[in-house]
């Protein structure tokens, strides 16, 4: 598993050819029926069976260099360190801590060190923004009520 602070920016030529292969494979996944069907490689002529979720992911992949986001691949049931999760959450480690010891995600102690699993943070990460776009939403809510946005 590649290291979050490994992670780099793809090249304007990987964009390039990422962005130009998400159109041609979304425009095929479309057709596809097989849950795994069979592709090609051109180079060497030899054909493979690929799981159709691994090729929408693999489309999902290419949107995300074509648009220029950096990408990693983390195994859902993987442990992280505190400083991993803290770093995909964007918060600091002593923080990350402290929502730990609050219960708010769950964790393992080995020894001294504290382990999470990266479904737990991402879970943690996912209810955090639906709390937040549902705050946003009192607040639009609240000033049109007061009457903020007329004219």
């Amino acid at each position: 598993m590649e290291e979050l602070n490994n992670i780099k920016r793809p090249s304007k030529e990987e964009q390039s050819t990422a962005f130009e292969s998400y159109n041609a494979l979304e425009a095929v996944l479309k057709n596809i029926k097989d849950k795994s069907p069979e592709i090609e490689i051109e180079e060497t002529r030899e054909k493979i069976r690929i799981p159709l979720k691994a090729l929408k992911l693999l489309a999902k992949i290419l949107k995300a260099m074509g648009d220029g986001k950096p990408i990693s691949i983390v195994p859902i049931a993987a442990e992280m360190t505190t400083q991993a999760a803290a770093e995909f959450l964007g918060c600091s480690r002593p923080h990350f801590v402290k929502l730990l010891e609050e219960g708010k995600i769950p964790f393992t102690k080995i020894g001294k060190h504290r382990r999470v699993k990266f479904e737990d943070v991402s879970d943690y990460k996912d209810q955090m923004k639906k709390e937040q776009e549902d705050l946003i939403i009192q607040m639009m809510k609240s000033d049109e009520e007061s009457g903020l946005y007329d004219s």
